[in-house]
C-alpha cells in the first residue's frame, strides 16, 4: 500500500477514534467526502485521508494520505491490537477434555473444559477457547480461532485464520422433516459443512450440516451476529451477511455479494455473483443479474401503513377491474 506521511514521523498517538470524537492524541481517519466539513475541525494528532482531502487535512496538522483510507485505517486497527493486545503463550487447559485420537499440531491452544472429541484434528497456532466443543472426525485449520462455547460438530471442517465467535453453532442438523399420517418424521442430516479460508462468523450464528451433502462457506465469507444458514447453502467467496439475516435450505450465493441486517433469501434459489440485497428485504425469486435490489413495504406511522396495507389487498380487484374497462374502451372505439 502507497502511503504518504506529512508531519512529525515521531509523533506519539495513545489511541484510535473516530474523526469527530478524536482528540489531540488520538489518530483518525476520513473515508467519505461528506465528512469532509468535520475534518477541519478536528482536532487529532493524526488523519488517514485519501489524496482529494491532502490540502485541508495538512492545513489542521500531521496526516496520511492512501488512496483507500477506510482499508489502511483497518490494517491499522491489526497493526495496534497485535502491539497492544498480544496473544499468551499456547497452553492446554488440565480441564480440557481431548480424546488421545485427536491430533493437535504445534502451538494449539486449549482453553478451559473444552471438549475435543475422537479422530478431530486442530492445525498449527489454531485456538480453542473455553467450552468449545470440536466433535468426532471435525478439522480446525491453522491459526484459526474459535471463541467461548463455539460448537464445530462431527464431520465438519474449518479452514485456515478463521474467527469463530461464540456461541456459534457449526454443523448442527438442518431442518429436515417428510410428513406422514398427520406426523413429521425426521431426515437425518448426512452432510458436513465446509467453511473456506479466512472467514468470519458472528456470534450465536448458526449454519446447519446438509442433508445429504455438504453446507459450503467458500473462502473470505463474512457472517454478522444472528445469522442463519440452512442445510445445504453455498455461499461464494467474500460475501458478507448482516445480523439476523438468514438463507433457506438450498439457496445458493455467488461472490461478493452483501445480505443487509434482517434480509431473507427463500430456499432453491440462487444469487448471482455482485448481488446486493438492502436489509429486511425477502429475496422470493432467484437474482441473476448483479446489482442492488430492494423489497420492502415503507415504513409510515401506523394509521397510513394500515390503510396502504388494506389498498394493497385490494390491487387485485383494481387491476381486473381495470382490464375490463379496457376491454370495454377498446370494443367502444372499434365500432363503426
Amino acid at each position: 500500500m502507497d502511503v504518504e506521511l506529512h508531519g512529525n514521523p515521531d509523533l506519539l498517538i495513545e489511541r484510535l477514534s473516530p474523526l469527530d470524537a478524536a482528540g489531540p492524541h488520538d489518530l483518525s481517519f476520513l473515508s467519505q467526502p461528506k465528512y469532509l466539513g468535520k475534518l477541519a475541525q478536528c482536532v487529532a494528532a493524526c488523519v488517514v485521508v485519501a489524496p482529494d482531502a491532502r490540502e485541508i487535512a495538512m492545513r489542521r496538522g500531521a496526516c496520511i494520505v492512501t488512496d483507500d483510507p477506510y482499508h489502511c485505517f483497518a490494517l491499522i486497527t491489526q497493526l495496534w491490537k497485535r502491539h497492544h493486545f498480544p496473544e499468551l503463550a499456547p497452553h492446554i487447559h488440565p480441564s480440557a477434555d481431548i480424546d488421545p485420537s485427536a491430533t493437535l499440531a504445534a502451538g494449539v491452544s486449549v482453553g478451559a473444559f473444552a471438549c475435543i472429541a475422537a479422530g478431530a484434528v486442530i492445525g498449527e497456532g489454531a485456538r480453542i477457547a473455553e467450552h468449545c466443543v470440536v466433535g468426532k472426525q471435525a478439522v480446525i485449520g491453522a491459526n484459526s480461532r474459535l471463541s467461548a462455547r463455539v460448537t464445530v460438530a462431527d464431520g465438519c471442517r474449518v479452514g485456515e485464520r478463521c474467527i469463530i465467535h461464540p456461541g456459534a453453532v457449526i454443523g448442527a442438523d438442518g431442518f429436515g422433516f417428510a410428513p406422514h399420517a398427520g406426523r413429521w418424521v425426521k431426515i437425518e442430516q448426512l452432510g458436513a459443512v465446509q467453511i473456506g479460508n479466512d472467514v468470519e462468523i458472528g456470534a450465536n450464528t448458526c449454519i446447519d450440516r446438509g442433508a445429504l451433502q455438504d453446507t459450503v462457506l467458500e473462502d473470505g465469507v463474512k457472517l454478522d451476529n444472528l445469522v442463519q444458514i440452512a442445510h445445504n447453502v453455498r455461499i461464494g467467496q467474500h460475501t458478507a451477511m448482516a445480523g439476523c439475516s438468514a438463507v433457506a435450505g438450498s439457496a445458493t450465493i455467488g461472490a461478493h455479494c452483501t445480505i443487509g441486517g434482517a434480509g431473507n433469501v427463500l430456499g432453491h434459489l440462487t444469487l448471482a455473483d455482485h448481488v446486493h440485497v438492502s436489509a429486511t428485504s425477502l429475496v422470493t425469486r432467484s437474482i441473476l443479474k448483479p446489482g442492488h435490489y430492494t423489497g420492502f413495504f415503507p415504513i409510515d406511522d401506523n394509521a397510513t401503513w394500515e390503510k396502504n396495507a388494506a389498498s394493497l389487498k385490494q390491487l387485485y380487484v383494481l387491476r381486473q377491474r381495470l382490464k375490463q374497462a379496457e376491454k370495454t374502451l377498446a370494443r367502444g372505439q372499434n365500432k363503426p
